[in-house]
């Protein structure tokens, strides 16, 4: 998933905020209710792209149309070639496109039910376990949305039923792998049609003020019309798609390919092991901080559309457990030295980068009246001004993880996905994708965050680059 991104100003109640959104253009209805809630909100937001506009276009319209057949050919390689990028080519080249159409598989009943039931099931864990009350920011028309954090409870249930149903040979996980590919052809054209719901509702039934339409139905596709979509008062879409079906399916599929490696050989390779272990550590640490998520990028400022919901109900199924799907049919033999060296140098890297936002928020929570690493932390008071004309203040921590560099976190994150994926050794390249992805994706949010920034703080921004200088590694860039 590119990180197609837009720089919006509110002209809403939180007018200090720059929110990653689209321009919307709300109906008169909406229009009317939200002057009712605000005197001085203005009729239509100010707006501008990060990349020109015809980059902008080429790049959702390449993601709608490439990402699809992507993850076929993904499953492919690593299931029927070998992990053979070459092979794949190969094959491609003498049969053309009637090859590539005789490999989609098609969607089967089995695969239907399988979405449907742990779809279904992961639903009625997010409405049914107890969990404390918990508060999203302030919107920019001023809606504050409100969750159950009960996500860590939904993990734990799910995995102790999954693992259960194994055990007890109720359901065998590896039915799961067997119809794989018919799987993720079902969710890639489900998905689509669920995000045609979505920009339906988007329009229709929305469920907040935070909604409305750019005028341009790619965008709205592709973007989202609605920022916290909802069915009903409790049941928040995004929150299912992002964290109980896509960052849940994770660890599920890290199992599967773990049960199926056992079922084949009678045994786990320490391979399998260690990549199965890390992932399920790095998922583990998501759902324990779930509530911050809800404070990020994904929760609080990207609507609800393709780029959203379709990359969670597909791309993180497929693309982010690929590392595993690879070492099903190719379990390496490691040894206990090298693979307890990898499995420690991996949990040091997630631990480090929860430590990062457990720091940063900490700072923010106290308004900077915490320790970072023993003592007072270092930071710098920037004021800026509004779209309204109003002097606003914050603080930039410089000291701790954040004084390294700017975007320090994102170095234990992508060394992470390393030590996950290291374990397939270096026979092919195709497991070491989503390391690429990941790593070109965070450099360029990283670049966008940093603009965003500059042009919000202007000369306290470069003075907080003076005292930080390096962006993402330290001494290095």
């Amino acid at each position: 998933m590119s990180d197609i991104l837009f720089i919006y100003t509110s002209n809403g109640l939180h007018k200090e905020r720059f929110i990653i959104s689209i321009e919307v253009k709300q109906r008169p209805k909406r229009r009317e209710q939200r002057l009712r809630s605000d005197q001085k909100m203005a009729a239509a937001p100010e707006t501008k792209t990060v990349h020109s506009p015809a980059l902008t276009y080429f790049s959702m319209l390449s993601l709608l149309s490439l990402c699809p057949p992507f993850v076929i050919l993904l499953w492919y390689t690593m299931v029927n070639a070998d992990g053979s990028v070459a092979q794949t080519w190969n094959y491609l080249k003498q049969h053309g496109l009637q090859g590539f159409i005789d490999i989609w598989p098609r969607p089967t009943a089995i695969a239907w039910k399988i979405i449907f039931v742990y779809g279904a099931f992961e639903a009625a864990l997010q409405l049914l376990l107890p969990g404390k009350r918990v508060e999203g920011p302030i919107s920019p028309t001023g809606n504050r949305p409100v969750y159950k954090a009960n996500g860590m409870a939904a993990y734990f249930v799910t995995l102790v039923t999954y693992i259960s149903l194994w055990w007890f040979e109720i359901f065998n996980p590896t039915v799961v792998y067997d119809h794989l590919g018919e799987i993720y052809s079902a969710l890639i054209f489900g998905s689509l049609i669920f995000c045609v719901f979505l920009y339906i509702k988007g329009h229709v039934a929305p469920s907040s003020t935070d909604s409305g339409s750019s005028g341009n139905f790619i965008i709205d596709f592709y973007w989202g019309m609605e920022l916290y979509p909802r069915i009903g008062k409790n049941f928040d879409i995004k929150v299912f798609t992002n964290c109980r079906f896509g960052m849940m399916s994770w660890a599920v599929l890290a199992v599967t390919y773990c049960i199926k490696q056992y079922e084949l050989n009678g045994k786990v390779s320490d391979s399998m092991l260690v990549n199965t272990t890390l992932m399920l550590v790095y998922v583990t640490k998501f759902f324990w901080w779930e509530a911050g998520y809800w404070n990020t990028m994904d929760i609080a400022h990207d609507r609800a559309g393709f780029y959203i919901c379709w990359g969670c109900l597909v791309w993180v199924p497929s693309v982010y457990t690929s590392p595993g799907m690879y070492l099903v049919n190719h379990p390496v033999n490691l040894g206990m030295q090298l693979a307890l060296y990898i499995l420690v140098a991996g949990v040091l890297c997630i631990y480090i980068n929860y430590d990062c936002d457990r720091q940063r928020q900490e700072f923010r929570r106290t308004n900077g009246k915490c320790k970072i690493w023993g003592k007072a932390p270092s930071k710098i008071e920037a004021t800026y001004t509004t779209t309204s004309g109003e002097t606003k203040t914050s603080l930039l921590l410089t000291s701790g993880w954040w004084g390294l560099a700017r975007h320090f976190h994102y170095v234990p994150e992508i060394l992470a996905a390393f030590f996950w994926t290291v374990p397939a050794l270096f026979n092919h390249f195709l497991p070491y994708f989503y390391v690429v992805f990941l790593t070109i994706l965070l450099f360029d949010r990283a670049k966008r965050d940093d603009d965003r920034c500059r042009s919000k703080y202007g000369k306290y921004w470069k003075l907080y680059c003076n005292k930080v200088p390096y962006k993402i590694v330290p001494g290095i860039y």
